[in-house]
């Protein structure tokens, strides 16, 4: 009983976080120019979405398995992105400036813990929309990276021509055609956030099952909210940023108001459709778990038999 208190009064303090990262990371910025700085706001969009995981992930995987979670997914970037800084696989070509800060080998440290925000969300998104939260059978263990994965990229096409082409985080040192960035890049981010979650979700085989019945009451909810949020800062940043030319690595022009513009239609589409159907889906759920108890409070099984019955 103690366990479940707990979880649920964690449980109920997650959604602070939710809000937190809308107030200082996607209204913040636009609305108070001189009190949220760049790299503050950066900062606080890879910290924010870390804590959240870790708690949220600890309440139904326990602390065990979100730091399996956590150390799996900071080996495994790092590992991918020092191989493609070095030899171009599985990114492609590039390299990190030293905006982010101090570096583990050739990644910037707070890599990792981006990593792992998201990824983290993605897991949970997927689990939610093909309901394999107590499978362990081989199609559920394949099919949840698989998915997951796709939605991944899909964040990662709305936050990296801002990251790479306007602020220079890291470098393209070839260019692309999405605003600076290469189609490779892509694909090395489908196969180490594939790797990451396949490697999870093979741990996971060998756990126990947890009685969905004992998470707190709209703990899948946040996992849908909090990537929608992380959605709509893109529209917002299209909403409040200026429109200049700027140049990649290879001299190529862009703007930013395209850039931004492009983003918002992409976030939209992709992460934004996916934190909605996700919402939806547990809402169809919910409102069938309703209409089923309902209509078996009526069914003459459940009614008690009169004593001339026996």
């Amino acid at each position: 009983m103690t366990s479940r208190v707990t979880g649920a009064a964690l449980g109920t303090i997650l959604w602070l976080p939710i809000a937190a990262y809308a107030a200082a990371v996607v209204v913040g910025p636009d609305a108070f120019p001189g009190m949220f700085t760049s790299s503050l706001v950066l900062l606080l969009s890879i910290l924010i979405p870390l804590c959240f995981g870790l708690l949220h992930g600890a309440i139904r995987y326990g602390i065990t398995g979100i730091a399996v979670f956590l150390l799996v997914t900071l080996a495994v970037s790092n590992v991918m992105e020092d191989a493609s800084v070095l030899t171009g696989f599985p990114f492609g070509h590039y390299h990190y400036t030293d905006v982010l800060g101090s570096k583990l080998f050739l990644v910037p440290i707070l890599i990792g813990p981006a990593y792992f925000g998201t990824i983290y969300l993605c897991w949970m998104l997927a689990t939610i929309l093909l309901r394999t939260d107590a499978r362990r059978d081989a199609l559920a263990t394949l099919a949840v990276p698989v998915v997951a994965a796709f939605m991944v990229v899909g964040w990662d096409a709305c936050i990296d021509p801002g990251h790479a082409t306007i602020e220079h985080l890291w470098i393209w040192e070839n260019g692309g055609g999405h605003f600076g960035v290469p189609l490779t890049n892509f694909l090395g981010w489908y196969f180490t956030a594939y790797v990451i979650l396949q490697l999870f979700a093979l741990y996971r085989v060998w756990q126990p099952v947890q009685a969905p019945a004992a998470l707190p009451r709209g703990y899948w909810y946040q996992a849908c909210t909090f990537f929608a949020v992380m959605a709509l800062d893109h529209p917002a940043q299209y909403l409040g940023q200026k429109d200049v030319a700027i140049a990649d690595a290879t001299g190529r022009i862009w703007h930013t108001g395209d850039i931004h513009e492009s983003m918002a239609i992409v976030s939209l589409c992709t992460m934004l459709f996916v934190a909605t159907t996700s919402f939806a889906v547990l809402l169809l759920r919910d409102a069938q778990a309703a209409d089923r108890t309902y209509r078996r409070g009526f069914h003459p099984a459940t009614r008690p038999r009169s004593p001339r019955a026996h």
